[in-house]
């Protein structure tokens, strides 16, 4: 464990790289363990981008105040790239999916041609909304009165349109956002304008190059109410050190302590989550890399009847081989062979660890070869909910065609994510980081000094995500830009 020192002001360790007065890790640091990767490392992958941010506290009520919610609305939301949808939710022409956002109703509409047009859901009439589910529509009529639009937007017509003729067709277009497409997500921006979306996701679009999501499809999605703060509970997902606390479960087999946290610019930040190592909070006495591989078996449910060894994560660890390296091995095989794409280029990390890359505000895709984890985190009816959701992506074996993705399970506020036995394990971590959350949120209201603190490196995504979100509500960024 780190000791405090009083001289440095921080936190240092024997283990870890220490830079710019800084530790990066408790144990081995993650530039040394991809030194040590079985295959050479993408520089995406090994080359440090962190820049110290400040360490002054941030004030609860960011969380917490309705006036700070509609500062969100009015001054961030309507000027970011939002994650609204995946192509493989709407494949053919006349597929549409209804987006709610931040007190917005989206039409994500497919236009004879490919493309793809967001609209407003609202009629321009007596204002109902014009869907309130998925489906596949060439016109979209109110239920309310008649009133109908193309699916690009364009006015139809009205019944009764002698009473109407104050509104011409081009005053009834419905409200259009800008659209764009990267890696087969699909993105709307309410008010046009500032970076565009490959500028806003930079670096994201060249490093994922390398891992294809445009070659994959929604396998499972799942979505839950969460009694705590859009902010709280995506920031729970930003950083690994909870782990040893809330997961410990995890820690055989999850370098906890021994994660990178790097950001770029406004939107960008990753946290690297080795696994396949033994946390450096766990007594390495009597412990082997057999150990650390039984463990992860076992815990991700391959013990028992399912240990078989057919089964390609029933690994036995060659002498002189590490977990990671035989792990790595089984996966790159396994997944050569579920997808017909030779995986020998990929590294150990690619293969078996938590890439996880968040893109602001809202927007987190995992890297990797392995089936990617997306989240994706929705601000409640008030501050103290919001809606979290769980997609995972799974690429199509090559030369086949990719098929519509699953629709969204939501869970209901009865049930826990482990009701959903499609996400797996994930449901227990998920459900440990629920136990937290919703105190998270009565605490951060009962709080007496108004105050949160962060880490200089463990935290700072989160850091970088408020000092961006600042730049939206000062004018810095969206309005004025």
């Amino acid at each position: 464990m780190a000791d405090f020192d009083a001289t440095d002001g921080g936190l240092t360790n024997s283990g870890g790289q220490i830079s710019g007065g800084l530790a990066r890790s408790n144990g081995i640091s993650w530039p040394d363990l991809l030194a040590q990767d079985s295959r050479p490392a993408p520089a995406m992958l090994t080359e440090e981008s962190y820049q110290y941010r400040g360490s002054d506290p941030i004030a609860a009520s960011r969380y917490t105040s309705e006036d700070f919610a509609r500062s969100e609305r009015e001054k961030m939301w309507p000027h970011v790239w939002q994650f609204a949808a995946r192509d493989e939710d709407i494949p053919e022409p006349g597929d549409y999916t209804v987006f709610e956002m931040a007190g917005r109703s989206w039409l994500i509409s497919r236009q004879e041609d490919g493309s793809v047009k967001a609209m407003h859901n609202v009629c321009l009439h007596r204002g109902r909304k014009l869907r309130d589910h998925d489906g596949t529509a060439d016109t979209f009529t109110c239920p309310f009165h008649g009133f109908s639009w193309n699916k690009d937007g364009s006015f139809v017509g009205m019944p009764c349109a002698w009473d109407f003729k104050h509104l011409t067709k081009d005053k009834m277009t419905l409200p259009q956002a800008e659209v764009g497409r990267w890696g087969g997500y699909i993105f709307l921006r309410e008010e046009a304008g500032g970076p565009s979306l490959e500028e806003y996701l930079a670096p994201i679009p060249e490093f994922f190059k390398r891992w294809r999501h445009e070659e994959c499809t929604t396998v499972i999605w799942v979505a839950k109410e969460v009694p705590a703060n859009w902010k709280v509970t995506a920031e729970a997902f930003m950083e690994a050190w909870h782990t040893i606390v809330t997961h410990p479960q995890l820690l055989p087999f999850t370098g906890d302590a021994n994660s990178a946290y790097w950001t770029w610019g406004d939107n960008v930040n990753v946290n690297l989550v080795p696994f396949g190592i033994m946390s450096p909070h766990i007594d390495p006495d009597g412990k082997t890399q057999q150990w650390i591989v039984d463990e992860f078996v076992k815990y991700n449910g391959r013990s028992g009847d399912n240990y078989e060894a057919s089964d390609p994560f029933a690994v036995t660890v060659p002498e002189g081989l590490t977990a990671r390296e035989a792990l790595g091995a089984a996966m790159r095989a396994g997944y050569t062979a579920q997808t017909g794409y030779d995986h020998d280029h990929a590294t150990d990390a690619e293969l078996l660890d938590g890439l996880v890359y968040n893109v602001f505000p809202n927007f987190a895709p995992w890297g990797g070869f392995m089936p990617n984890i997306v989240y994706r985190w929705r601000p409640g009816k008030t501050p103290d909910t919001c809606l979290m959701e769980v997609r995972i992506l799974a690429r199509v074996k090559k030369g086949e065609p990719i098929p519509r993705g699953v629709p969204m399970k939501l869970l209901g506020n009865d049930q826990k994510w482990t009701d959903a036995p499609e996400i797996g394990v994930l449901g227990h971590v998920f459900e440990q980081d629920m136990e937290n959350l919703p105190y998270v949120q009565q605490g951060l209201h009962a709080s007496k000094t108004g105050q949160v603190n962060l880490g200089d490196y463990q935290e700072i995504r989160i850091r970088q995500f408020h000092q961006t979100l600042d730049k939206y509500l000062s004018g810095e960024l969206g309005a004025k830009a």
